[in-house]
C-alpha cells in the first residue's frame, strides 16, 4: 500500500482539527489521524517549544502509519521554527506522496471561526492573540493555503480533489 501524508497546519482556531476530523471520516476506516493537541497536551503534557518531546512522537506515530494506512494526516499549530524540520522528514520518508495545508487566515477571520466553535469555552480572544503567528508556511512544494474566503465545505472539497490525483 502506497500512504499518502496529509499535513493540516495553521493557527489555533483556524478550523484545522475540525478539517482533519471531516477528512477522516470522510477517507473512512483505517486513516491515521494524529493531533498535535492530542500528543503534546494530552498524552505527553508538554508545553509547545523547541524540542518538546511530542515532536519525536508525532514523527513516530506517522512513520508507523506508512504502509498500514492509505491516508496519514498530521494536524496542529505545528509552528515551522519546531516542527519544520521534523515534517520535512516526514515529507521524504513518505517518497514525496504528501499533501500541505496551511489556515492562511487574518487574525479577524480566525477569532470569528473560534468565537464560533466549541473551543471558545476552553480559551479567549486573548489567548488567540497570544500564539498567534501569521505566515508560518513550511515552503515545501505544493503547500496549498486555506484562505479566508473558503468554507468548511470548500476546503474539504478543494483536499479530496488533491488526493484523487
Amino acid at each position: 500500500m502506497e500512504s499518502k501524508l496529509i499535513i493540516i497546519r495553521g493557527n489555533s482556531g483556524s478550523g484545522k482539527t475540525t478539517t482533519s476530523k471531516n477528512l477522516q471520516n470522510y477517507l473512512g476506516h483505517g486513516t491515521l489521524l494524529i493531533s498535535q493537541d492530542v500528543v503534546r497536551r494530552e498524552m505527553l503534557k508538554v508545553h509547545d517549544r523547541e524540542g518538546n518531546l511530542s515532536i519525536d512522537l508525532i514523527r513516530q506515530i506517522a512513520e508507523y502509519g506508512k504502509g498500514k494506512c492509505e491516508f496519514v494526516i498530521v494536524e496542529g499549530i505545528l509552528y515551522k521554527s519546531h516542527y519544520g524540520e521534523m515534517l520535512g522528514d516526514l515529507i521524504q520518508f513518505y517518497n514525496r506522496k504528501t499533501f500541505s495545508y496551511y489556515f492562511d487566515l487574518s487574525f479577524e477571520e480566525t477569532a470569528t471561526r473560534h468565537n464560533a466553535s466549541s473551543k471558545k469555552m476552553e480559551f479567549g480572544i486573548d489567548a488567540l492573540q497570544a500564539c498567534w503567528k501569521p505566515n508560518d508556511y513550511l515552503g515545501v512544494d505544493g503547500e496549498t493555503l486555506l484562505t479566508n474566503d473558503m468554507s468548511q465545505d470548500n476546503v474539504l472539497e478543494l483536499i479530496l480533489n488533491q488526493l484523487q490525483r
